[in-house]
């Protein structure tokens, strides 16, 4: 999983390095967020004890809030070029934040680049069988709490179709692992590759 993690930390520096100025600028998948935000906190992966407490120490009321600011200091602090090579340094390292597991880092940077390249028009291949693990930790996991996209796939059986993964019971969805995964994390983009009887009650139980 290190591999892949490692692999996909320095293919986002690319990705970001190839950007233009106005592109960092512009919105992301994540509501609120643009992209320079986005990588500003994807430099936030292996934050220790201190650095947690120092972001704890700003609290916004919610986890997502606080998150958001303190990517947004981040990025207020950081120029591009600085991210991109703070990135690409760190990438080698097998850490993690204190808190969370390296399934959630995984998650994190499977989703977050996608969350800056399609908004972007810019193509980055989800790999099926890393994205697979991150779906399966999405959908199973008690703490940190789902979110409400994960807990909504509850009652159906999603299969992807691009590698060996199934999960649930109940009316069938089926899709590429990519596009499975980014539903799970309430990302709406992808919900056009979903297809199968479960498909509709999925995507009207997502809308609510």
């Amino acid at each position: 999983m290190w591999d892949v993690i490692v692999a996909e930390r320095l293919a986002l520096a690319d990705l970001l390095d190839s950007l233009s100025p106005e592109e960092w600028g512009r919105p992301s998948l994540c509501r609120s967020w643009t992209v320079h935000d986005v990588a500003a906190h994807m430099t936030m992966q292996q934050l220790g004890l201190a650095g947690l407490v120092g972001v704890a120490m700003r609290w916004r009321g919610s986890m997502a809030r606080t998150t958001r600011e303190a990517a947004r200091r981040r990025a207020a602090d950081r120029a591009p070029a600085q991210i991109v090579a703070e990135i690409r340094e760190t990438a080698p390292r097998h850490r993690h934040t204190v808190g969370v597991s390296r399934l959630e880092t995984l998650t994190d940077l499977l989703v977050h680049t996608q969350d800056i390249a399609v908004p972007l028009g810019r193509r980055h291949d989800m790999p099926p069988k890393a994205a697979a693990v991150a779906a399966t930790r999405m959908l199973t996991m008690r703490w940190p709490p789902p979110l409400p996209s994960a807990r909504a796939a509850a009652g159906f059986r999603l299969t992807a179709t691009d590698t060996d993964w199934t999960w649930g019971s109940g009316l069938g969805v089926q899709g590429p692992m990519s596009a499975l995964l980014l539903t799970c994390c309430g990302r709406d983009v992808a919900r056009s590759e979903l297809s199968g009887p479960g498909a509709p009650d999925l995507i009207a139980r997502l809308s609510r």
